[in-house]
């Protein structure tokens, strides 16, 4: 059993600046451990640069998404677990090389880390540093864009983090700081531009209304504090000498569906173009003794349009330093990293064993 849609718990950014203590009820309703929470808050009253910039970037994105694999497979990393530039068709989602979305990685924030060369070896995945198309029609403006959406992304992010503050538990308070400064002074923070591709046509007499678990983005848990989601654009192109359109949603089904605490059935949740959403992820789970806890999530396609369309967003994993530990056991978010990438890197980790 599924459902349709529910709203989320929606706060003010002017607020959450302002007076972030009177927002406790509503970080514990939205990102708690109680029955129905879902692990996401969404945040509006946003810089009003975000919607263009939204927009900009994710047209950027389709077009990339569309160049030939050639120029494409020139930006990927896969000594960095493919964690760094183009990765397509790498990742193993329950099991299953994911192909159905194609993925640009950057630190908006920093493009070459200030680490030891010692920690840039053995963290490839968050210190080797970015790569942007360059030199490609069309595509002058992706690295500045990609920054900028990002900055603004990471500047809520630090004052949602400021919120959360109180709930980290006292065993665990870190002595680099708190969970913003442990984000404001990462070289770890990590963006992810989407690109789902659009899905063949059903030969079905259905309506498409059926959720597909596992269709564009398999059931997984972020493993960051914080995840900054912008809401999805959907783009239509008739053809290659047509400019893609903004269209909506193929159906009901499709995006991003969240099984709430203590729940077997997901639901639909939907985020306003305007706003941006947060969800818990693992390590802030750990590091607040789940307190604020991460929920299982997935996004799903649809068999109804006829038409070719894709699915673009950005997502924005805030997250301490590999050496930050944030596990009662004194585990620290590198060692943790490593464990979730050979969850989802399955090739990579065989290879790694026969080597």
């Amino acid at each position: 059993m599924t459902t349709k849609s529910t709203g989320p718990v929606t706060i003010s950014l002017n607020q959450l600046i302002s007076d972030p203590e009177a927002l406790h009820d509503n970080i514990v309703s939205a990102l708690g451990s109680g029955p129905g929470c879902l692990g996401i808050i969404v945040i509006q009253d946003l810089p009003f640069e975000f919607i263009a910039l939204r927009e900009k970037l994710f047209r950027l994105s389709h077009q990339f998404a569309n160049l030939p694999d050639s120029i494409k497979e020139d930006l990927a990393k896969p000594e960095t677990s493919y964690c760094f530039g183009w990765s397509h068709g790498k990742e193993v989602m329950n099991g299953k090389p994911d192909t159905q979305k194609g993925s640009f990685y950057a630190n908006p924030l920093i493009d070459v880390p200030n680490v030891s060369e010692t920690l840039r070896r053995d963290y490839p995945e968050y210190y080797a540093g970015n790569v942007w198309p360059k030199g490609i029609e069309g595509l002058e403006e992706f690295e500045e864009t990609f920054k900028a959406l990002g900055k603004i992304i990471s500047d809520v992010g630090i004052a949602l983090a400021k919120a959360c503050e109180k709930f980290v538990s006292p065993t665990l308070s870190n002595p680099s700081g708190t969970i913003a400064s442990l984000i404001s002074s990462s070289k770890c923070n990590k963006a992810r531009l989407l690109h789902y591709y659009p899905q063949p046509p059903s030969s079905s007499d259905t309506d498409g209304q059926d959720v597909q678990n596992d269709a564009l983005c398999g059931t997984h848990l972020d493993h960051s504090l914080l995840t900054g989601l912008c809401s999805a654009m959907y783009l239509s192109q008739i053809s290659p000498e047509s400019p893609p359109q903004i269209v909506s949603s193929p159906s009901d089904s499709t995006g991003l569906w969240i099984y709430p605490r203590n729940s077997k059935n997901p639901v639909k949740v939907s985020i306003p173009e305007n706003c941006l959403a947060f969800q818990t992820g693992e390590a802030l789970s750990l590091l607040t003794s789940n307190k604020l806890s991460a929920t299982p999530h997935f996004v799903s396609g649809s068999t109804k349009s006829k038409d070719p369309i894709s699915r673009e967003t950005f997502a924005f994993f805030l997250q301490p330093d590999v050496d930050d530990i944030i596990g009662p056991d004194g585990e620290t978010f590198g060692q943790f990293t490593k464990r979730v990438l050979g969850r989802h890197y399955a090739e990579k980790a065989i290879h790694e064993a026969e080597d």
